[in-house]
């Protein structure tokens, strides 16, 4: 069954796996052989089209051998480049050595930004009233329920401001960041 499959193969990926025994490739998916085969059909395209371009800019009818040569050519000096000889690296390096680096300024490591630049630093902010506090001795005196809810609609319905609203005109909002240092005096 085995040699079925063998003689059902194309001719070309016959020849890819012997190009690949040749280079010394023993083992392999079989995928291998389909994707040099897209590579080799890939490249074969590219070569006729350029020489087909080739053939009408010299105004021929047909493609000759020449055209598939200066294809080739010009695919090779375009895609494949050669390395610079080791002489020229050498050279290009010494020249670019010689510039010295920049000093250093800071110290090692990554400069961060200021505290009070940094965005994620905490920050809060506090209303300080200005009187002591705005609620009256009389106010103080009643039972446990009625403090924490002061009636603050008979206060509010006259055209007088109560203690409370003065103190919320007349406070100061006083804003610090957690963790800031201190000027040292």
């Amino acid at each position: 069954m085995s040699g079925t499959v063998e003689e059902e193969e194309p001719r070309d990926a016959k020849l890819v796996k012997s190009i690949l025994e040749l280079m010394g490739v023993q083992k392999y998916e079989p995928r291998v052989v389909n994707q040099f085969m897209d590579l080799w059909y890939r490249y074969v395209v590219d070569v006729l089209g350029d020489a087909q371009l080739y053939s009408e800019h010299a105004g021929k009818q047909s493609i000759d051998c020449d055209d598939v040569k200066l294809a080739i050519q010009s695919r090779v000096n375009f895609s494949f480049t050669q390395p610079p000889s080791r002489e020229t690296l050498l050279e290009l390096a010494k020249v670019r050595n010689s510039i010295p680096l920049p000093k250093i300024i800071g110290g090692p490591g990554v400069a961060l930004p200021l505290e009070q630049d940094s965005l994620i630093a905490p920050t809060y902010q506090l209303d300080i009233p200005t009187k002591s506090f705005p609620f009256t001795e009389d106010e103080m005196d009643m039972d446990d329920e009625d403090w924490s809810k002061p009636d603050l609609d008979k206060e509010t319905s006259g055209s007088q401001p109560t203690n409370l609203q003065k103190s919320e005109q007349d406070g100061r909002k006083v804003s610090f960041s957690i963790g800031a240092k201190r000027p040292r005096s």
